[in-house]
């Protein structure tokens, strides 16, 4: 299977030589699940976008430091690419930005939470159990680093998974799109430093919650088998 990543974004300079750039990060915990995979990259910031959606078996998003609501010519034009993955059935994983996006894009609502920044860890339950949920847990726990949520849903989505501060985590539409608000692909270390990066934005007792929660473990392994078990029909 050939994975198309949509880049939307970069890892700090000062934290790329520790930890790669998005692409690398998403490629290393994916080969970690299935090592026959095969990647394309390409940088949505850019208008790099595959010119025939059947150049990759599935997409996935990055996250972004922009956001679905920056009214930026780049967001619009992968939300209407995403748009073209849904009319041709096309397997599609929105993480983070990509979930917003993906909601926004079939008719949902993206704000900015009132509940503030998701930083840390985010401990969630889940909803509803799937085929490709397998090997089953009954709650994802997953880095988070995001401002905006999806506060409205688009008609037919389900909700997989939530959490009181996140009540639509874990999306899913009929059985080609999926999406999560968590970022199985970022490390704790990487979230520590990321989290640390940003104490400018972030208000002190969240920076510290957020620090304390990056000790309990995260189910980044787990939750990209899911997503790949779901590219798979599996």
């Amino acid at each position: 299977m050939k994975i198309g990543i949509l880049q939307c974004d970069d890892v700090q300079d000062k934290l790329q030589q520790r930890f790669g750039n998005y692409p690398q990060m998403f490629r290393d915990l994916m080969l970690k699940v299935d090592p026959e995979l095969e990647f394309a990259v390409y940088d949505a910031r850019l208008g790099e976008l595959p010119a025939d959606i059947d150049e990759c078996d599935a997409y996935i998003t990055s996250g972004s430091r922009h956001g679905v609501l920056d009214g930026l010519a780049w967001v619009g034009e992968l939300e209407d690419f995403i748009r073209r993955l849904d009319a041709a059935k096309k397997k599609f994983a929105g993480i983070c930005f990509g979930h917003q996006l993906l909601a926004r894009a079939l008719g949902g609502e993206v704000e900015q939470s009132d509940r503030g920044w998701g930083v840390g860890v985010s401990f969630n339950q889940v909803d509803v159990r799937k085929p490709w949920m397998e090997p089953f847990k009954p709650a994802i726990d997953l880095v988070v680093s995001h401002q905006d949520q999806v506060s409205r849903l688009p008609e037919g989505f389900e909700v997989l998974a939530s959490s009181a501060f996140c009540p639509y985590y874990m999306l899913q539409y009929q059985n080609h799109l999926i999406s999560v608000q968590g970022h199985p692909e970022f490390s704790r270390d990487y979230s520590r430093e990321l989290t640390l990066s940003r104490q400018n934005r972030i208000a002190p007792s969240r920076v510290r919650e957020a620090l304390h929660s990056l000790n309990a473990e995260v189910d980044d392994v787990l939750v990209m088998r899911w997503i790949i078990n779901f590219f798979y029909d599996r």
